[in-house]
């Protein structure tokens, strides 16, 4: 007599039919051999190409350069530290305040504030849009002869020059980013609280807790799936920053950042493969944070 546990293994043991299988090889094939082509392939050969000197056209002209892409980069080229200095403030900018906004406007939209949904449309809104969509619309505001400078009453003959002047230009540039991050970062915080049990936060609150430490002890342990994937996305989002600067300045000399760097570098001058050295140290500056991520993901799943 077969018994209930019995009944149970021999239907998970249960072969797959052809429609499954191919139902299977579909969903999870496809998308595979795609995220091999058009992500892993070009990767391993950026990093092969890092080694060489080539013009991009013709195989057989390809030569061997070792490291001298990366030592040009790191002992003769200034601009490189300038970029690094510059994604850094950008990565410090995220972390210690357009991020730390964003969690807070989700915190108090998911408190249901007066006129929370207002709020939460309005912050949600430059989530739609690209990165090169807002330096369109901020460089056309800003710019002199501009909406806002008009406002101020400036002309082009006595307009302030926002972009060109360094003073003032790293914080107009992250403030505009911010505009669109802030946003992006409610968004995925306000998803993560629906998922918070009201009832701990009521517990909390009847026991004498304050705001601050029902967010630091309850909210925050809870949320920490979400928190993960907020700082791997604040850490990428700061590296990879291109679209903004390049539709306001088209050149990484003004305002360099590393992926600029890649852009204008990449087939290099003459037969350099500089570009593509660049590429594979932005690579590794993004790939820790992944890893973390998946390793603490991973780590949970098993537990």
């Amino acid at each position: 007599m077969k018994t209930a546990a019995t009944i149970k293994k021999n239907r998970s043991r249960r072969s797959l039919s052809k429609t499954d299988r191919f139902t299977l090889a579909t969903f999870v094939g496809i998308p595979t051999l795609l995220q091999i082509i058009l992500l892993w392939v070009p990767a391993v050969v950026t990093v092969i190409l890092s080694f060489t000197y080539w013009n991009g056209i013709r195989l057989k002209d390809i030569q061997w350069a070792g490291i001298q892409n990366y030592k040009n980069i790191f002992f003769n080229n200034p601009l490189f530290y300038q970029a690094l200095k510059n994604n850094g403030i950008w990565l410090a900018f995220f972390v210690l305040i357009a991020t730390p906004l964003g969690i807070l406007l989700a915190y108090q939209i998911d408190r249901g504030i007066k006129g929370h949904a207002f709020y939460e449309s309005i912050y949600y809104l430059p989530v739609v849009l690209s990165l090169a969509v807002i330096g369109i619309i901020w460089n056309f505001m800003l710019q002199p002869g501009g909406f806002v400078q008009g406002l101020m009453g400036r002309d082009i003959g006595n307009a302030i020059s926002i972009y060109g002047d360094p003073k003032i230009n790293t914080w107009v540039i992250l403030g505009i980013a911010s505009w669109r991050h802030i946003g992006y970062i409610m968004l995925l915080y306000l998803s993560g609280l629906k998922s918070v049990d009201p009832a701990l936060k009521e517990a909390a609150a009847i026991d004498g807790a304050t705001e601050w430490q029902i967010f630091r002890k309850i909210i925050l342990p809870t949320m920490q799936p979400v928190n993960i994937i907020i700082v791997v996305i604040t850490l990428i989002e700061s590296l990879r920053a291109f679209d903004l600067v390049y539709i306001i300045y088209g050149s990484p000399t003004i305002f360099p950042l590393l992926n600029l760097l890649v852009f204008q570098n990449f087939a290099g001058q003459g037969i350099s493969m500089k570009g593509a050295a660049y590429a594979v140290i932005l690579l590794l500056l993004c790939i820790v944070p992944i890893i973390t991520y998946l390793r603490i993901s991973f780590k949970e799943d098993l537990k």
